[in-house]
């Protein structure tokens, strides 16, 4: 996926090389009214990203869907997940998703593996309809205090129902300078500016 992993190593690295991920972020700007979807899974976390053209406004969005593994990171574990699109068969956009995932701690316990519905996407986060702008609204309301709620909710899932995890105004920000921008040098600039100017 273009951008920067999230959860932000030490330092943060690209996922791609900045050469391909511009070349990349290009090709999705001249041909965002064809491209109806893109799906990736990389990261091993429920998040996405949105895609801006060259005056701002956003274009299109990118689906990146938790894994089946398992991973560890210094931020904690993922519990596994799997995730089932509902897409318009005429237009190909996507219409909703439904989240699935695995509780690891339940699954230990109880020594059987229920998967359970962890969330709908329209319903979860109150979106009208599945659009990038949908998208752009939920990432910039990481950016003011009042948002911190529904920042919680995304994080939440974000490490697909991980417990125990708690949010600051430090990692509101992060994510939502990799949700927003996923040119490198943008993405640098972003995390250097302080949170508190954000949340202003």
């Amino acid at each position: 996926a273009p951008g920067t992993d999230e959860r932000l190593g030490n330092p943060p690295r690209p996922v791609m090389s900045p050469r391909h991920n511009s070349r990349y972020l290009r090709l999705v700007r001249r041909y965002a009214d064809i491209i109806t979807g893109q799906f990736f899974g990389h990261l091993h976390s429920d998040t996405f990203r949105v895609i801006y053209n060259e005056a701002g406004r956003p274009v299109s969005n990118i689906y990146l869907s938790p894994s089946l593994t398992p991973k560890r990171s210094s931020s904690g574990f993922n519990n596994p997940g799997i995730r089932l699109y509902k897409f318009n068969s005429d237009t190909g956009q996507v219409i909703d998703y439904v989240q699935y995932y695995l509780d690891l701690a339940t699954a230990n316990q109880r020594e059987s593996a229920d998967w359970t519905i962890e969330y709908n996407l329209t319903t979860y986060y109150g979106f009208p309809k599945v659009s990038a702008s949908e998208f752009h609204d939920l990432a910039e309301s990481f950016t003011i205090a009042d948002g911190l709620p529904l920042f919680s909710r995304y994080y939440l899932v974000n490490s697909v129902s991980t417990s125990g995890l708690t949010t600051t105004m430090n990692q509101a920000h992060n994510h939502y300078c990799a949700i927003t921008r996923l040119d490198t040098d943008q993405f640098y600039n972003c995390l250097a500016t302080a949170p508190s100017a954000l949340f202003s």
